[in-house]
């Protein structure tokens, strides 16, 4: 857990906004955004076998989830989180330019693939516009995708289980 304080406050900006601790474990939470937290856990005296996947690339252990993007204000915030990263010896790509967002991938100490990226043409904070291909390019999307354009809402939407 230190070495991702050092990292999420020290090098990505995000404040510590709480902590909570245990005997067994410790919880603590950054904020990402007005009113938007992660939270990490570290449980006391338990080994972990650590587990890495870069941004982008399959791995069979990784089912769907692939990584955590984050917001930024403008290109000169990308730029300057760059070379943030690079300073604290952060291993980082080049800047990547996706047409409706630039982005950089990096890693966090724990190896939770990460993105921060910068919206050159806004996908947020608008009316969604589904037939606006820029936002939405995939020839070929999912069920709920054409559920959203017909009716604006999901047919149905999945049942989950506390594991």
């Amino acid at each position: 857990m230190d070495a991702t304080v050092r990292f999420y406050h020290g090098v990505l900006g995000a404040r510590l906004v709480a902590t909570i601790g245990t005997p067994t474990f410790r919880h603590y939470f950054f904020e990402i955004g007005p009113q938007n937290t992660v939270a990490f856990f570290e449980y006391r005296d338990v080994v972990v076998d650590g587990f890495a996947k870069p941004a982008g690339i399959p791995d069979p252990r990784a089912p769907q989830f692939d990584h955590l993007s984050l917001n930024l204000p403008d290109e000169d915030a990308l730029h300057g989180l760059q070379r943030r990263l690079k300073a604290a010896g952060c291993e980082v790509t080049d800047v990547v330019d996706h047409d409706i967002l630039r982005s950089i991938y990096f890693t966090d100490p724990s190896g939770i693939a990460l993105e921060a990226s910068w919206w050159s043409a806004d996908a947020t904070g608008r009316p969604t516009d589904y037939a606006d291909e820029r936002f939405f390019a995939d020839p070929d999307p999912v069920a709920a995708v054409g559920e959203l354009r017909a009716t604006g809402e999901v047919a149905s939407v999945p049942h989950t289980r506390l594991v």
